[in-house]
Formats: C-alpha cells, sequence, structure tokens
C-alpha cells in the first residue's frame, strides 16, 4: 500500500521519493529539520535514532512494499532500500529511521506474514505448551498454503546474514519462552529434574517441525498439538513412588 498515488508520504513530516527509468533515486524528508537519503546501502550518517513516534501507517507502506516486490518476483538479493522506498512511496532516510539495514527490514516482514506469538493461558503447564505447539501448527499450515511465504522462507536460508537475523530475532526468543515454561514446570514439581529442560523443549518441538519441516506430505489436522503435548508429558511427569 503506497501512501498516495504520487508516491509521496506524510510522516509526520514529509517524504517524497522520485525513482526515474536508470534506476536512480532521490529522497528527501522533512522530520522538524531534513533527513537525506543516500544512495548508498548504508545508514545516513545523520539519521536520529530515536525521536517522533513510529507512524504505523508509514512502516504499513514499507513492508507491505517489500511484500509487492517479492510478489512480483525480485529476489532477496535485488531489494535495495532505494528500491523499496520507491515502491513504498517513502524517502529512504525513512526507512532508515526504523531499520538498519535491509536485512532487519525483511526479518520484520516474514515475521509480520507469520502468526503471532500467542498469549500463554498461563491456566497450567499443558495449556501454556498447547498453544507453544499450536503456533508452530499454524505457521506449517501458513507456509503450505503461501507461495509467496514458501518461497521467502527459501530465500532466507539462502542469505546466512538474513537467517541469522531471522533465528536472533525470532527464534531464539522463541525458544527461550518454551524452555522457560518447561523450567517453571520442574519448578513447580510437576515435570522430572533428571532431564534438562532444553532437552525437554527438543523432545516437544521436534515431532511438530518434523512434520511442518521436512514432511510437506504429513498431516497437521486439528488436535495434533494437544496430542503431541499429552504423549509428552507422560514421559515428562515426575514417577511417583507408591509406599
Amino acid at each position: 500500500m503506497s501512501l498516495a498515488d504520487n508516491g509521496t508520504g506524510t510522516d509526520n513530516g514529509t517524504a517524497t521519493a522520485t525513482g526515474t527509468d536508470n534506476g536512480t533515486a532521490t529522497a528527501t524528508g522533512t522530520d522538524n529539520g531534513t533527513g537525506d537519503g543516500t544512495d548508498s546501502g548504508t545508514r545516513p550518517p545523520c539519521a536520529p535514532t530515536r525521536g517522533r513516534p513510529r507512524s504505523e501507517a508509514v512502516e504499513r507502506a514499507i513492508t507491505e512494499g517489500v511484500m509487492k516486490l517479492l510478489e512480483d518476483g525480485v529476489p532477496l538479493a535485488e531489494l535495495s532500500i532505494e528500491r523499496i522506498a520507491r515502491t513504498a512511496g517513502v524517502g529512504k532516510a525513512t526507512i532508515y529511521r526504523r531499520w538498519p539495514g535491509k536485512e532487519e527490514l525483511f526479518v520484520d516482514v516474514v515475521r509480520a506474514a507469520e502468526p503471532q506469538d500467542p498469549e500463554l493461558p498461563g491456566t497450567s503447564l499443558r495449556d501454556d505448551l498447547v498453544a507453544m505447539m499450536e503456533q508452530l501448527r499454524q505457521r506449517g499450515l501458513l507456509t503450505r498454503s503461501s507461495a509467496l511465504l514458501h518461497n521467502v522462507f527459501a530465500q532466507m536460508k539462502s542469505s546466512p546474514k538474513v537467517w541469522a537475523a531471522y533465528h536472533a530475532t525470532v527464534v531464539d526468543p522463541r525458544r527461550r519462552k518454551q524452555v522457560d515454561i518447561l523450567r517453571r514446570g520442574q519448578e513447580s514439581g510437576e515435570l522430572r529434574t533428571d532431564i534438562d529442560a532444553e532437552l525437554m523443549n527438543d523432545m516437544l518441538v521436534g515431532p511438530m517441525l518434523l512434520r511442518t519441516v521436512m514432511r510437506a506430505d504429513a498431516d497437521l489436522p486439528e488436535g495434533l498439538s494437544e496430542l503431541l503435548v499429552d504423549t509428552v508429558l507422560v514421559a515428562l511427569r515426575p514417577v511417583r513412588t507408591e509406599i
């Protein structure tokens, strides 16, 4: 979604992007002052890192601009900040105020396209684990049904820098949350303490990842998350010794 048909966008100020057929672009923005985008792939040295509140409309225009380019078949390697700015109808300085580079922007676009991380019910250990597994199941279903998202993940894996950024900002925090749930279960006496929580997490997540990532033909039916959690919890519950 561009902010206006003439390629101009207002972000509590004015950002104008113009592009010519020879692939050049000039971006200027007014932000209680003036920020100039440059044709280099680095953040303008004078670009502020803090300031006015982020504009959701502008951010949406930028992320949707990236998605449009991907839908048009533009590969990740050719997604320059300059090209994204022209497509979104904003200045490059507007993008650099929000993301340090295209890798971080790309990761945010992918994260927005995925199912959101769940709000944990907090009612029980089982319910929290089911909620986390269900997010993985839904993500698998979405990746299968969306040729674009499937292509995006394939391109991410071919770019070590983007893949590392995705893991650092999406995968690792999600894994830490899962492990924290299991550690709380150990502290409350609901889970065995002779098995490392990291290994417990692999035991839970592994089967779902196998079906969603490695076995494209495997079913992902309703109730799969509950079945996996209930089955694994049988082995992870403390053994009660009868007296």
